[in-house]
C-alpha cells in the first residue's frame, strides 16, 4: 500500500506499449467502493472479487497493478505464478505522506502502525513471488519507471510460456 503500484505501472506501460489495469480500480467500477465492499460484504468477498479481476487481467495482458493484499488470496497467488511480478516497496517514513487521510479500509484504525503491521505479515509471501524489487522511496518516479522498463526488457527475463503476461 502506498508504494506507487498504479502511478508506477501506468508509466510503465506506456513506456511499453501495452495495456495497463489496476485492478482495484477494475473492482470499483463493476462492485462500488472497496471501503464499502469491506464494510458491507468483509474482506473474504472482497479478495474472491479481487482474484477474478486479476485472472481477468491476465487475460488481457500487459501491465497490471494489483492490490497490495491480493497475494493473500490462494488464488490469487496461483494466477500470479506466470507473470514477471515487479515489487514496489516504500520505507515507512515515504508512505506516511502518501497514505495521509487514506480510506483505505486496513489502515482506518491505525494509519502508519496498522501499514507496518500489514507489511510485515505480507513480507514472506511478497518476497517468494517477487522476481525483482525496486524501492520507490525517495526516488524520482521516471527513475523507478526505467528501472522497471530496463528489467522487463531485458533478455534474462522473457516469459518462458507462450502468451505469458
Amino acid at each position: 500500500m502506498g508504494a506507487g503500484k498504479s502511478s508506477v505501472g501506468k508509466r510503465v506501460a506506456k513506456a511499453l506499449g501495452v495495456p495497463f489495469t489496476d485492478t482495484d480500480r477494475v473492482i470499483v467500477r463493476e462492485h462500488g467502493p472497496i471501503p464499502g465492499i469491506f464494510s458491507d460484504r468483509g474482506e473474504p468477498a472482497f479478495r474472491a472479487l479481487e482474484a477474478d479481476a486479476v485472472r481477468t487481467a491476465l487475460g488481457t495482458g500487459g501491465v497490471i497493478a494489483v492490490g497490495g493484499g491480493a497475494v493473500t488470496h490462494a488464488a490469487t497467488r496461483e494466477a500470479l505464478s506466470c507473470a514477471r511480478i515487479v515489487l514496489l516497496t516504500v520505507s515507512p517514513e515515504a508512505v506516511a505522506e502518501r497514505i495521509a487521510g487514506s480510506d483505505r479500509p486496513l489502515l482506518a484504525n491505525g494509519g502508519i502502525d496498522a501499514w507496518q503491521t500489514i507489511m510485515d505479515e505480507r513480507a514472506a509471501t511478497y518476497a517468494e513471488l517477487a522476481h525483482v524489487v525496486v524501492d520507490t522511496s525517495r526516488r524520482p518516479m521516471s527513475r523507478v519507471v526505467d528501472e522497471v522498463v530496463t528489467w522487463l526488457r531485458s533478455d534474462s527475463n522473457a516469459p518462458t510460456t507462450e502468451g505469458a503476461p
